[in-house]
């Protein structure tokens, strides 16, 4: 595997799908899924020209950041977070994609507040009404961003999906261009919130040119970056330090 080819491969297919839609390749960010994969080859990414690591997992979040792996470049939380771990994440990531639901977005408010700091957040959005995945339902995103929108705690960014799994390119774009039309709508009806809901997270490495195409702002990438995923531990996560006990 060589990083800094695929790293460059990425882009290209980026700037290929932003030109064609008329969009300034500039606009959209390349957010390295880094599940799984070691400080070394974190640290290497970011020296290839990554400048944004997205993570799944609270451990390995905690890991890596103890570890000094991202360096300068920025720390975003992509994955299922849970109401208790919560304190591992808030106030230790640019930004976190996942909110999706009331009670989340309520825990990572008042954890926030309490830290004298506003916390960036996405709301997750389940498009499809999958039973397997979270998400607020699209019905429901105005009433959670107004929410977000008069928490202290918080400030919403925008929002983010992660669509059924396609088994041909393009099945997915219906789904971006829904979710790129919801925040519109939802823009539209915000006042004080309105200017800093800029962030589309959409797109992985199997669709993210049609993310592009509908309007992404930032691409949530591992395998076309780093290959197959490194193996899981006995007990489903990466190698590391467990959380510590407080």
């Amino acid at each position: 595997m060589d990083l800094r080819e695929n790293i460059e491969r990425v882009r290209a297919g980026i700037a290929a799908a932003a030109r064609a839609a008329g969009r300034n390749p500039a606009d959209i960010t390349l957010l390295a899924a880094t599940k799984t994969q070691s400080s070394e080859t974190i640290r290497a990414a970011v020296a290839a020209g990554i400048t944004a690591c997205g993570e799944n997992r609270v451990q390995e979040l905690t890991a890596h950041l103890d570890d000094d792996a991202y360096g300068p470049a920025q720390v975003h939380f992509i994955g299922h977070l849970q109401t208790n771990k919560v304190k591992y994440v808030v106030g230790r990531v640019e930004l976190i994609h996942s909110v999706s639901s009331e009670r989340l977005l309520r825990a990572i408010a008042d954890r926030a507040e309490r830290m004298w700091l506003t916390q960036d957040i996405l709301l997750e959005i389940n498009l499809a009404g999958e039973a397997s995945k979270s998400g607020f339902p699209p019905e429901e995103a105005l009433a959670a961003a107004r929410l977000a929108a008069s928490l202290k705690g918080v400030r919403l960014r925008g929002l983010m999906c992660i669509p059924p799994a396609a088994s041909a390119p393009g099945e997915n774009l219906p789904h971006f261009q829904k979710l790129r039309q919801l925040a519109v709508d939802i823009r539209g009806e915000m006042v004080d919130n309105r200017v800093d809901m800029d962030v589309l997270s959409m797109g992985m490495s199997g669709d993210y040119r049609d993310a592009v195409a509908a309007g992404s702002t930032c691409i949530r990438v591992g395998s076309a970056l780093f290959g197959p995923r490194p193996p899981m531990s006995p007990g489903g996560t990466a190698p590391g330090p467990s959380l510590p006990h407080d």
